[in-house]
């Protein structure tokens, strides 16, 4: 019975791409150890091939032998060639469990089977070396975005007994819904009366939709930032004011505190330098942004 073997059982059964070369060193019958002369010869390869990499070292043994007794032989010579090159040519980490067996032709000659072949890489073919190899990239799934449905209009009761319908800005609470840590969104069109905390009226829906997106994602942690425009200092920590007044209002709709957190930053980080150059850059300045701090 003819043996073919390698150092592991074929754990590679690709086809091997065009640009992969080849050499052999050859072995005397039942030795792992190098002759003289293939050490010479294998030296010679190495002191032409500095700039190649080794993709895999495959051991081969002739007819004669046990099975386990010429696999473990494969195995040693497989060792001792690993050894020989070690730390002087470039070699794949996995290069043992790379076979390409289907490149030995066997030999009626004994002697030809005897050996360990190196396949290698040359520095020209070493950016294609995947796909040479036959290595597909493994597939990134895409992060599938989590399906929260959320109004159009929303109708709350007011303090006087009288009932309030908000039209939603459904877009935004989505990206909201699907932001990941360290997203930063800016609520657009929250305005406070000027110089105070107090939310104007007419944005009273932009309160309620952040405590939609709250309830709807209870895994939903967040920091709620508050930025000022126009002067260089905060001198009544004005933007402190109006970021808990947000807090305060999703705490007061049963929002767990454990889920929340608020500060004020002033003017120090504005989107446009300060004092600004007309009303629409310190509209932009004038903010309050919500911080993902965890989804």
């Amino acid at each position: 019975m003819k043996f073919l073997k390698t150092l592991l059982f074929l754990l590679f059964a690709g086809s091997v791409g065009y640009g992969q070369q080849q050499f052999s060193v050859y072995f005397e019958s039942n030795k792992h150890d190098l002759k003289k002369t293939e050490s010479a010869r294998l030296q010679k390869w190495m002191d032409a091939n500095k700039d190649v990499k080794i993709v895999a070292i495959n051991g081969y043994t002739d007819e004669d032998g046990t099975t386990t007794h010429n696999d473990s032989l494969s195995q040693r010579r497989v060792n001792a060639i690993f050894k020989f090159v070690s730390g002087k040519i470039s070699i794949r980490k996995d290069f043992k469990t790379r076979s390409f067996g289907e490149l030995h032709q066997h030999s009626k000659n004994k002697a030809e089977n005897r050996k360990a072949t190196i396949y290698y890489l040359e520095a020209k073919d070493l950016p294609r070396e995947n796909e040479i190899l036959g290595i597909k990239p493994e597939a990134v799934a895409e992060p599938q975005k989590r399906v929260v449905t959320y109004p159009e209009k929303i109708t709350v009761d007011n303090p006087d007994g009288t009932k309030s319908e908000f039209k939603l800005d459904v877009a935004f609470m989505r990206q909201m819904t699907n932001a990941v840590k360290g997203d930063k969104l800016t609520i657009a069109n929250l305005n406070f009366v000027i110089n105070t905390f107090a939310i104007v009226p007419a944005s009273r829906s932009k309160l309620y939709e952040l405590l939609l997106v709250m309830q709807r994602n209870p895994n939903l942690k967040i920091d709620i930032q508050g930025h000022l425009c126009c002067s260089p200092k905060d001198h009544t920590d004005l933007s402190t004011k109006r970021a808990f007044a947000i807090y305060n209002f999703l705490m007061s709709h049963d929002i767990e505190k454990s889920r929340l957190s608020y500060k004020g930053l002033g003017t120090t980080a504005p989107l446009h330098p300060i004092p600004e150059k007309d009303e629409a850059e310190r509209a932009a300045n004038r903010r309050v942004e919500i911080e993902i701090i965890s989804n």
